[in-house]
């Protein structure tokens, strides 16, 4: 095994996953005096050729330094270019792959700014998954929030689930964690993996912004791109004001989309099908909306969605996100307008959701007689912290405008504004006037 200078790298803090700053060690850098140094962790590779980002000719033979798979190499009298690898040994032919690390940042400074602000209220078209071409390379952009982490990395089926290949890049002191992912694509599975400040890796974590889910028992995130869907109830949209005006006739139907009708074998309608019958019944039925219990991906199906971790994913158990957007669309050419249960109140203790996410009480407040529902069995978000407040708002405005609903129906909320909901004398918190009113945090108080 050939050896090449170290560089400072640390090689076996790397192997045990403990890099936590991938770009000062991997991709292309400026050698002090000339030349480049490309440094690439390809596992199982027999063979690594360094070229140009077209393709072509062997600018270099990369040099294994170490058997787990790092391979590099040194070119002297160099300047830096656009490069990739052809990889031998992992298929019957060389595959040729992108450096993740040749790209530049996902996110702007203004979307770090806003986010930590709390003002970011679109924020869900940066955080997350977002399948896009840069430099004309086909990937994913990756972002996820966990300023106490040490290490951060998206696992999946483009990388063998290996918390080595994509470690993601930190932004300053945002807590923000981002890399563009070469070759992942849309229906790819994926989490992140997050090391605590302590050294230890925590169960892998589902997306908070993920737009699709694995279907249950499964539990990892599914890459899935915003938009390519044709809406056609302009009119409806164009005119609904009308039918949301406080003195106009309103008569609402609630249901649970998995229980209104079943086939005969028991298994669920889908969004489509839905579509397709659901209209005609509601219209016969004489009513002007239709409020449907929470969408939100829950891992637990006995509680109708009202234990949701997935925010920004409709439940897979129907269909596509494209699917429900299909039923909403057929809803409001039929003249029915449409509502949505929206849980902000609470979210479930599973382990690949939010709670502890970074290895701290992140989204969740960390005493219990503030972060915790005891009726329920469920944490209950912070809603004093920004990013927190980000989270939920830009989650609001998402159903809204991504899925032209028409309205929320918040659940739970004396829960959100009184702290001695259901609980005993001594099991809460006052605020700082000592009332029992959910107040925003000051800096003396926490609650």
């Amino acid at each position: 095994m050939a050896q090449l200078p170290s560089r400072g790298f640390d090689v076996q803090a790397f192997l045990e996953g403990r890099c936590a700053d991938p770009g000062a060690w991997f991709g292309m850098h400026t050698l002090r005096g000339g030349g480049v140094f490309v440094r690439v962790f390809l596992p199982g590779a027999t063979r690594v050729e360094l070229t140009h980002h077209t393709g072509g000719a062997c600018v270099a033979e990369m040099v294994l330094v170490d058997p787990a798979g790092l391979w590099e190499v040194e070119l002297r009298g160099h300047i830096p270019f656009l490069h990739r690898f052809r990889v031998h040994g992992w298929t019957g032919e060389p595959l040729e792959l992108e450096d993740a690390y040749r790209f530049g940042p996902v996110l702007g400074e203004l979307d770090h700014w806003l986010h930590a602000e709390g003002n970011h209220f679109r924020l869900y078209k940066v955080m997350g998954a977002h399948p896009r071409e840069r430099d004309g390379v086909m990937g994913t952009a990756f972002a996820v929030w966990a300023p106490h982490a040490r290490r951060v990395s998206v696992v999946g089926d483009f990388n063998a689930w290996d918390g080595r290949r994509h470690i993601l890049r930190r932004f300053g002191h945002s807590g923000v964690w981002e890399l563009f992912v070469p070759h992942a694509g849309p229906g790819d599975l994926y989490k992140f993996e997050i090391m605590d400040a302590q050294g230890q890796v925590l169960p892998l974590k589902a997306d908070p912004y993920a737009f699709r889910c694995e279907p249950a028992p499964g539990s990892a995130s599914k890459v899935h791109g915003l938009g390519g869907f044709q809406w056609a109830d302009g009119a409806w949209m164009a005119d609904r004001w009308k039918a949301n005006r406080r003195e106009a006739p309103m008569s609402i139907y609630e249901m649970h989309l998995g229980s209104w009708r079943r086939h005969l074998d028991n298994t669920f309608l889908s969004y489509r099908e839905l579509a397709e019958q659901l209209p005609a019944y509601l219209q016969e039925m004489g009513f002007t909306h239709v409020q449907f219990l929470p969408l939100s991906e829950h891992p637990y199906y006995g509680s109708w969605g009202y234990q949701p971790l997935g925010l920004f994913a409709p439940t897979g158990r129907y269909g596509t996100p494209e699917d429900f957007k299909c039923l909403v669309d057929a809803l409001h050419r039929a003249g029915i307008g449409v509502l949505l249960d929206w849980v902000p109140a609470h979210f479930p203790e599973d382990g690949h959701g939010l709670g502890n996410f970074d290895g701290t009480a992140l989204y969740e407040h960390a005493d219990p007689r503030q972060g915790r529902h005891t009726d329920w069995g469920t944490l209950i978000y912070n809603y004093g912290r920004t990013e927190v407040q980000n989270l939920l708002i830009a989650n609001a405005l998402y159903w809204l405008e991504e899925f032209h609903l028409d309205g929320l129906r918040v659940d739970a909320v004396a829960s959100m504004l009184y702290l001695d909901y259901s609980r005993k004398e001594g099991e809460w918190v006052p605020n700082r006037f000592g009332g029992r009113e959910n107040l925003k945090p000051s800096p003396s108080s926490g609650a």
